[in-house]
């Protein structure tokens, strides 16, 4: 009870924006003054807060206020994308301390992790970091996943990864305390630990990448299903007519929204030379020169940028109907890029489309965390596992 307690506490000043007194935590969390002060001690002499001068506005003894010590902790976060991987060292604030990218590369997945795994202890010996400061490392990847086996079991658009135990492979390469979670959940963690006020309440994060799905978040809790697979929306419909999917069906949004169908499809209309299947790095590459003719005003490009917004915002729409949420955010490795030609129609479309519309309006943003959302989230995936409180730990073990 004492350790959760202490996790609720740390969870109140980090959500404060600028701070709380003793007194203010007793107010907010329930608990007596005395455990406050001996649980502040706790993390006083943890180094996790610290005490960052004092305030008083009426009659009586100053207030000393308590932060969270952006020193006191660290996590490195890996995510891995198709396309690129990329690397970050977060402090206990969520804020970067140093980050790299390199293109993902292609071929067999244990020389991929040596990669991954090397470039990690590059990241850290450049950071300055006090390596016993690093609570551990989070891996986002795509989905499918096994949690239990820490696995990445054959995702559409990462061949010969058929349940890799990325987890137990990392552990050994790197000695760090490992958790692997989907990228799009991973997103999700990163928008409530570090997203200011787009990452409150209740709200989908969708995730465009190589791929494109949906982390989930109700009432502040990101929810991760049965088997932390949720947010898979690959094979909703959004045009009846579309492409046909290799589930079966027609015009799913893994057919007709993603990355690789758009530059398909420019390649189709001459707007880029065709150059034929496309691994992840040139998917990436050739997405931007895609978006660069729509910005410098070609129309059969721009044409192509709308009618992939419209067919997100109806899968969008599917979701938020289903779980009621205030608000969308946006974001991922190829959102920059797209963000100024879904933003000017995909809000309408979604308010059009909502089945609570005469009741509430659904806010649809940019991720406030930016593009290395998936990397950062996988940080937080060590902060969130560490730190914030959890009724599981006030189970007994045995």
């Amino acid at each position: 009870m004492g350790d959760f307690n202490l996790t609720v506490i740390l969870e109140a000043i980090r959500r404060s924006s600028g701070g709380l007194s003793r007194v203010e935590l007793a107010h907010i969390v329930g608990l007596s003054p005395q455990t406050i002060s001996n649980i502040s001690r706790r993390l006083l002499d943890q180094e996790l807060i610290v005490e960052a001068g004092k305030e008083g506005t009426g009659p009586g003894k100053p207030r000393t206020i308590l932060r969270l010590n952006p020193s006191g902790m660290y996590a490195v976060g890996v995510h891995l994308d198709p396309a690129v991987i990329t690397f970050v060292v977060l402090d206990l604030l969520g804020d970067v301390v140093r980050h790299s990218r390199m293109a993902t590369p292609g071929g067999d997945p244990a020389a991929v992790i040596t990669s991954i795994a090397g470039q990690i202890q590059v990241l850290i010996e450049e950071s300055g970091v006090d390596q016993s400061k690093i609570a551990g490392l989070g891996v986002a990847v795509p989905g499918p996943i096994d949690l239990d086996e820490g696995s990445v079991v054959e995702p559409p658009l990462l061949t010969r990864w058929n349940r890799v135990r990325i987890r137990e492979a990392l552990t050994e390469a790197t000695g760090l305390e490992t958790l692997v979670d989907k990228d799009v959940t991973s997103a999700a963690v990163a928008e409530t630990w570090a997203g200011g006020a787009s990452g409150a309440g209740s709200f989908v994060f969708m995730y465009m990448g190589t791929g494109i799905g949906c982390g989930l978040v109700l009432n502040d809790e990101v929810v991760r299903g049965t088997s932390g697979n949720a947010g898979e929306i690959g094979h909703i419909i959004v045009d009846p007519d579309g492409p046909p999917c290799d589930c079966g069906l027609r015009g799913c949004v893994k057919s007709s929204c993603i990355p690789q169908v758009l530059v398909a499809e420019a390649e189709a209309a001459g707007v880029l030379d065709g150059h034929g299947q496309e691994d992840g790095p040139a998917v990436q590459e050739r997405y931007a020169m895609l978006c660069d003719k729509a910005d410098a005003g070609d129309e059969k490009a721009i044409a192509i940028l709308e009618k992939s917004a419209v067919l997100v915002a109806r899968a969008v729409s599917v979701v938020t109907n289903t779980l009621d949420v205030e608000r969308v955010v946006f974001g991922g490795p190829f959102w920059g890029r797209m963000s100024k030609y879904f933003l000017g129609s995909v809000p309408e479309l979604i308010a059009q489309n909502s089945a609570a519309r005469m009741i509430h309006g659904i806010e649809v943003v940019g991720s406030g965390v930016g593009e290395d959302v998936g990397a950062i989230g996988a940080a937080c995936l060590v902060l969130e596992h560490t730190l914030a409180p959890r009724a599981q730990r006030l189970l007994l073990e045995g």
